[in-house]
């Protein structure tokens, strides 16, 4: 054990160790580069840094990396820490938790984990964070039916145009977030913002997951143009879509619950908890 290490925090021009850290450690999938750009938020977040690393001299032994936000709850400012990739070596592993106390010891937040692996599940509950409702189903997409009057937009300027408010602020937020893909459904001079990114379970790179919609009424209403979009353009067979995000599931669907999601908080409920602003949608894993 490195019994001189030290916990600070990530700041811009650690990026690159961070990134190499990552590529080399937990997951090889997403270069050393790719890791690094990941982590800088697509939106402008408060000035809180990356997370916190644990160091010894310049060599680098762990990583907790972070993406911090504020958002709008009920008209009301929070502040949200979104937990993301944990990592340190094997040989430090017992400092580990010297960095989950550095995360967690910023007052004011509300820290959410978003993507807990087993293991960290169990810690997680420890520390008093409490489970999101995942539950949700899985769809089979299927080709298109004729659209009657639906458009799917995908063109950047159409989409600005389309949207307005806290739709249109989501969305510029999100438009450069590594992970995220983005349409804008129209029906009747109705427009949902729809958010989605790729995923792969059990190295099955065949699903798709919805982020965000932004008008859950109509979603319900045209959800089958999405999910034959992502069949016929991009190939994917397979949706995984929750409750709490799209709201009513489509009838077909195989119900199932989703993986652990997390969060622990003074003044956020779980059910104000959404997917935006998070590793889920800036890390392409």
């Amino acid at each position: 054990m490195a019994t001189g290490a030290t916990v600070r925090p990530i700041a811009a021009g650690d990026l690159p160790a961070v990134g190499r850290f990552l590529h080399l450690h937990l997951n090889t999938r997403l270069s050393a580069a790719e890791w690094a750009d990941a982590l800088r938020p697509s939106w402008s977040p408060p000035d809180e840094g990356h997370g916190v690393a644990l160091w010894d001299g310049d060599s680098l032994l762990g990583v907790y990396a972070a993406f911090y936000s504020e958002r709008r709850i009920d008209g009301r400012t929070e502040r949200f820490c979104n937990l993301a990739a944990w990592c340190v070596l094997d040989e430090h592993r017992a400092q580990g938790l010297r960095l989950v106390r550095a995360m967690l010891a910023r007052p004011g937040y509300t820290f959410t984990d978003l993507s807990p692996s087993g293991n960290v599940v169990a810690l997680d509950e420890r520390l008093g964070f409490v489970h999101l409702d995942t539950s949700g189903a899985l769809v089979v997409n299927t080709p298109p039916l004729p659209r009657r009057g639906v458009r799917l937009v995908t063109e950047r300027a159409e989409i600005e145009r389309l949207l307005q408010g806290d739709d249109l602020r989501i969305y510029r937020d999100h438009a450069d977030a590594a992970a995220s893909r983005h349409l804008v459904v129209v029906r009747d001079g109705r427009a949902c913002h729809v958010v989605w990114r790729r995923v792969t379970r059990k190295n099955l790179p065949v699903f798709a997951a919805v982020l965000h919609v932004g008008d859950r009424r109509l979603f319900g209403e045209v959800g089958r143009h999405v999910y034959g979009h992502l069949l016929v353009r991009h190939g994917i067979p397979f949706t995984l879509v929750e409750r709490r995000t799209v709201g009513a599931l489509p009838r077909a669907a195989v119900p199932m619950t989703g993986r652990p999601k997390m969060v622990r908080s003074s003044t956020v409920a779980p059910d104000e908890v959404d997917d935006l602003y998070s590793e889920l949608t800036c890390v392409p894993w």
